[in-house]
């Protein structure tokens, strides 16, 4: 019996995927291991999915979607074009640990500013943010803010 060989990268469509259920998952504060009970699977598996190194069956998916509480839709968000999806898939893998936008202070960060219900304060939040980013990075003795 003859194996395939793996492939070198995970496909950018499953990475992309991966990525808005650990947004999601972190943001609710849901453990790998409790969306795994949910999809009657390892909290290894729910990791693999999340770094795009295994699909995401449509039962799974939808399973998921009721588990964190979205439309199946959610996990295609602001999915890349065709065109950047195949550019994507010509070039040399690159960890998704290194977007900004998927790390955990940074979900964390979303997801409490939305949940900031006045949108006066959600606003002046929002500009104390960006003035500070827009200052330099201000840090510390020990490189913390």
């Amino acid at each position: 019996m003859s194996r395939r060989a793996p492939k070198e990268a995970p496909d950018p469509i499953d990475t992309h995927v991966g990525q808005r259920l650990k947004a999601r998952r972190v943001g609710l504060r849901i453990s790998q291991s409790q969306i795994g009970k949910a999809l009657d699977v390892t909290f290894q598996q729910i990791q693999k999915y999340e770094n795009g190194a295994n699909r995401i069956g449509a039962s799974n998916l939808y399973k998921l979607s009721q588990a964190l509480n979205v439309d199946v839709s959610y996990f295609f968000g602001d999915m890349p074009s065709p065109t950047k999806i195949k550019a994507l898939s010509d070039q040399p893998a690159v960890g998704f640990e290194h977007d900004p936008m998927v790390q955990p202070e940074s979900i964390k960060l979303v997801h409490n500013y939305t949940r900031i219900t006045s949108p006066g304060v959600r606003g002046r939040v929002f500009q104390l943010v960006k003035s500070i980013a827009d200052a330099g990075c201000l840090t510390g003795p020990t490189g913390d803010v």
